[in-house]
Formats: structure tokens, sequence, C-alpha cells
């Protein structure tokens, strides 16, 4: 094998699991151990560059990194990566003198349509370069789906305002509340020098079976229905509920019917528990408060009576699934008919864009979504930009704010009459960590501690009024013992082969058997060879260059490293060094600032 080209950023970023599975690549140990050395304002800030909502991220992430983590190799829990976030947020000092603010403006004037999670880190991003920033909102309060499709019970509002007010009062920002755009050619026509749509997936998906028209003032869609609810247009549900659909939308909609007063509600799926989409902590979370959760049911018919509905009618299904998980045979074993007074659907949600006319150039896929390139965000129409569900459909809101750091770049680039697609890489900074002969400037040593549990309101308690929050969130106390269990997965183990003597002091202190010194050969083969095999493939192995006494070379498994540092620790002739890695991610303000030599002539 080539020696292992460590000034590829993307080298070391993988080795990161965290930060590499976060759409936005939020740094993540960095913050961890700010977290726990209690500096709660620079976690704050630190989580801000990146993802930009940390208070409303760490109470409702889809937590991509979570299940990355590198602590689930060591056992069966990872690190409560989205909890601590939220212990930044609720334990930070006064962040308003850190907080950007927008110059004067540039003469730019960007549209932005929706003022939603995407649209949002537009803005954020946007505005401190000098860009005039309109946000245009069918509702009368911002926030997007965070507002209207994510219960208060799991985010307070207060919360959600003051993220959004960090942006928009950044000055240069107009927020068009009860402003919804019905023509994109009308919108087009304005003094706008780009467009950004960032206005979700905003049609939850119908299931058209016997009987659901004349059930139709008991049968919701379950995005609409939780916006209703959210603007008290409805506050009551009936006593037996089912709500079809085992999404994260799901989970909210049975839930919340807990506290409009129904008393047994059932969550149906067609398919068995592994082929769920929703969060395992979101069917945790509906469990524990008796939620049941009825597997292997397909709807089959609305049932109705005198006119009402009185339940629904499924068939009752088996599935044969093959070594790789995949379903390889249905069959209808039966049928089974279940009471009901309401049923909600929560069956996905779908793109609608009946106010982008068809004659302008921007053109649609065979599903009526707008094609969009992946990398720049740009539409068919030069100077037009989709961002977040509404460019790729329903994902998440990490999701769409990556979506909104990209798409920020791209308006800037159009803006200033560049390349869209010329855009900077990614760039790595690394730094020793080196205290002292054996002290490193991180907590080296293993924990075993398990994963902490979430305090929760009781039971009792939540039910009371529709907006208590369940979570109560992590003391500092609690936090610091969770801290404790990141593997500082961003510490790396950095080698410089002409130094190596191949005492193999290294080899023998290592704890889990991840370095070699061996012959040289092809991936395959050097995986067989090692102390103990690498059987993970998608992990890279870092192979050195020719050792100087024998030609042979180190060789890591970076699949079971813990970066415990005791190599470099070992090394007599310091070979082997902890570096903190940071990933440099441009975003808008890095591709406006000048080249460095322009810096220091100004």
């Amino acid at each position: 094998m080539r020696p292992t080209d460590t000034a590829n950023p993307e080298y070391f970023h993988k080795v990161v699991d965290c930060q590499y599975a976060c759409p936005a690549h939020t740094d993540v140990p960095g913050y961890i151990r700010h977290i726990a050395q209690g500096e709660f304002t620079e976690a704050y800030m630190l989580n801000r560059k990146s993802n930009v909502f940390p208070g409303i991220l760490g109470r409702v992430c889809d937590r991509p990194c979570e299940p990355a983590c590198r602590r689930v190799r060591v056992e069966e829990k990872p690190v409560a990566i989205c909890r601590l976030k939220r212990v930044a947020a609720d334990n930070r000092g006064d962040i308003s003198a850190l907080l950007p603010k927008a110059p004067a403006s540039n003469g730019k004037k960007v549209a932005l349509v929706g003022a939603g999670c995407a649209s949002l880190a537009v803005a954020n991003d946007l505005l401190p370069l000098g860009y005039e920033c309109t946000i245009f909102e069918k509702l009368d309060v911002s926030g997007g789906l965070m507002r209207s499709n994510i219960p208060s019970f799991r985010l307070p509002h207060d919360v959600l305002n003051e993220e959004i007010d960090n942006i928009i009062n950044m000055g240069n920002c107009e927020v068009k509340l009860g402003n919804g755009i019905s023509s994109m050619r009308n919108l087009l026509e304005q003094n706008f020098d780009a467009v950004f749509v960032g206005t979700g997936a905003p049609r939850g998906k119908e299931l058209d079976l016997p009987g659901r028209q004349e059930a139709d003032a008991n049968i919701h869609i379950g995005i609409d229905w939780l916006e209703s609810v959210a603007f008290d247009h409805i506050e009551s549900i009936g006593k037996n509920v089912l709500i079809i659909g085992v999404g994260n939308t799901a989970m909210d909609c049975c839930r919340t019917s807990l506290r409009l007063g129904a008393k047994d509600v059932k969550v149906m799926a067609r398919k068995p528990r592994e082929f769920f989409k929703a969060s395992a902590w979101e069917l945790e979370d509906a469990e524990e408060e008796n939620v049941e959760i009825v597997i292997n049911h397909s709807p089959k018919a609305f049932v109705l009576e005198s006119g009402k509905l009185v339940g629904m009618q499924f068939e009752l299904m088996e599935y044969d699934v093959d070594e790789k998980g995949r379903i390889v045979d249905t069959r209808v074993t039966g049928e089974k008919f279940l009471p009901a007074d309401d049923v909600i659907l929560a069956i996905g949600q779908e793109n609608a864009f009946p106010w982008i006319e068809r004659d302008l150039g921007i053109e649609f896929d065979k599903w009526e979504v707008p094609v969009v390139n992946e990398k720049t965000h740009e539409s068919t129409l030069e100077g037009v930009f989709f961002g977040g569900d509404a460019a790729f459909g329903p994902k998440n809101i990490i999701w769409a704010v990556e979506h909104g750091h990209q798409a920020a770049i791209s308006i800037h680039k159009y803006c200033q009459g560049e390349d869209v697609s010329d855009r900077l890489p990614d760039g790595q900074t690394l730094a020793s960590t080196k205290m002292g002969i054996h002290e490193w400037s991180y907590s080296n040593d293993f924990d075993g501690s398990t994963r902490t549990i979430m305090p929760h309101v009781s039971l009792k308690e939540r039910f009371q009024k529709l907006n208590i929050e369940v979570e109560l969130g992590f003391s500092p106390e609690l936090a610091a013992e969770e801290v404790e269990r990141c593997l500082n997965c961003d510490i790396q183990t950095v080698f410089t082969d002409k130094l190596c003597i191949e005492c193999d002091a290294c080899v023998d202190v290592c704890p889990v058997d991840c370095l070699t010194i061996t012959a040289n050969g092809d991936e395959a083969d050097l995986r067989t060879r090692l102390t103990a095999p690498a059987e993970n493939t998608e992990q890279d192995l870092f192979v050195s260059g020719a050792l100087p006494q024998t030609g042979r070379v180190m060789v890591k498994d970076e699949d079971v490293c813990v970066h415990c540092g005791l190599c470099a620790e070992r090394c007599p002739t310091a070979a082997w060094d902890m570096q903190k890695f940071t990933l440099h991610h441009p975003h808008a303000i890095d591709e406006a600032a000048p080249p460095p030599e322009q810096k220091e002539v100004a």
C-alpha cells in the first residue's frame, strides 16, 4: 500500500466518526471538551458555527452522529452527543457580544421563501457579509416546521424564538409574516439579486382507502393536524386514536394525542420494527407514555357506522427477510378490526410547488420536485436556489442547516459574478496536545461509565398542559459524567516514520492491538497480517512510509484505536504525537475573505 496521505483532511475527518456523520460537520469532541472544562459559552459558540441552532438541535436533532459514535464499538450506547449540545445551550452565558452583526449593506438583496431552518441558515451566513435579506413566510410566526410540527413539549417556544431572533436581529433582515408567495414570476419581477426557496415539504401524504371521504371529519393529515394543534385550532381528540405510520411525525402525533385527551393510542406499522423510520429514542419516548406500537398491520379500509368513523380494518402481514435484512416475500395471513374515534395519517410528506409557474426555466422531475444541483443548490434557472426539504425531500433540521450553508456560498458567488461551482475545499489544522512527558491537554483515561440517563418530568405531571417540556436536560453534574465517555476521536495519532527505530514499544503498550510493524503488501493481505485482523473495511488503515531500519511499515487500524496516547507516551524518539485535528469546512464568510497575501497587505 502507498503511504497514507494524512495531508488530505478527508482521512482524519473519517476517523472522527461523529463529526463525519453530521451533515454540518460539527466539531463534536471539541465542544464536549469545552463542556468538560465548564466552558459552556465557548461550547455553544463552537456549536453555533456549524449547526446554527444549538438549543433547538440539542432537543430535536435526528442525531446522525450518535449511531456513528465510536463508543458503540466499546459498549452498546453512544455518547449522549445531542443532549450535551443542549447542556451548552442551557448553561451558557450572555452571547450577545459574540454574535455577528450585519455591516453596511453591500447593495445586494436576497429573497428567502419560508422562514424555516434552511432559510434562516442562509440568512445567518449572508447577513454578516452585508446582504439585505427579506424572508417571506405564509404563517404569522417564523420557524417553519420547527414551530408548526414539533410539539412544544419537545421544543419550547422560548428556545425557538431566541435562536431565530439571534439571526434576524443581526440587521438588514426583514421578515414578512403572513406573506406567502403565490407566484414565483411575481417574485422574480421584484428587485432581488437572488432567490432562495426553503419551503420544506409541506404536504402530507394521503391514504386513499374505502371510507376515506365519508369519514373525513375524523381523519387527519399528520403535519396539518400538528400545525392546527400548535396554533390552538384543535384542542381535543377522541378517546381511541390510531396513528398510521411510524416515522418521527407519527411519534409527535401519538404523544400529542395523549395530551389532548386520548386514552388509547396505537401506532400502526405495516412492517416489523427493524424497518421503522422513527428514531429509536422517539419510539422509546412514545412507549414510555404507554403508546402501543402495533407491527405487521396494513391498512385496508376505514369502517363507518351510521356515517361515522368507528375504526379501521387491517390486513395481518408476514414477511420473509434475507440475511442482509431485506424483505424477500410478503404474505397476508388474515384481517383484524381496531376501533377508533380518530385516525391520524403520518405516512410521509411531499413537496408542493403550485406557486412556481412551469414556464420560468425551473425544471421539475417526474415527481414534480425541482431539479437542483446537489453541490451548489442552484436550480436550472440561474439565481434561484433551493435547500432543505424543498430541495431533496424530507430529511431533518441538521441537513437543512448544511443546505443553507452551501446555498449561501452559491448565492454569494452568484451575486458577486463568480462561478458558483468554484468553491474552497475542506482544510485541516493539526496541533500537538503535548503538555509534558506524560501529560496531554485532554483527558486520555478511558472512562467505563455507562450512558447517563436523561431526567424526565413524571408521567403524572407531563400531561397536565400541552407545553410542559418532558426532558429536563442534564445538570452540570450529570454532564460532567457524560463528557468523560467521549473517546476524543479528534485527537489523532500522528506518526513520523523517519523518527521510528522499530523498538516495538508502541506495539507492546497499545491496549487494543491496533498497531503493527510489518512488511508492506496490498490492503486485503495487510489487513490479515496485523496484530489483530482489521475487519472493518469502511475504516481506512494508516500505512506509514518505509521505516529507516528495515523498510517495513507502521500500520494502524483506526477502527479500534481509543486515542489514549499511550503509544506517544512510550515512544522514546517522539515518532508518535497526539495532535488535535480541526476540520475547516468553508462557509460563505470564508469564501468572501481575501486570500492571505491580501490580508497582510491590508
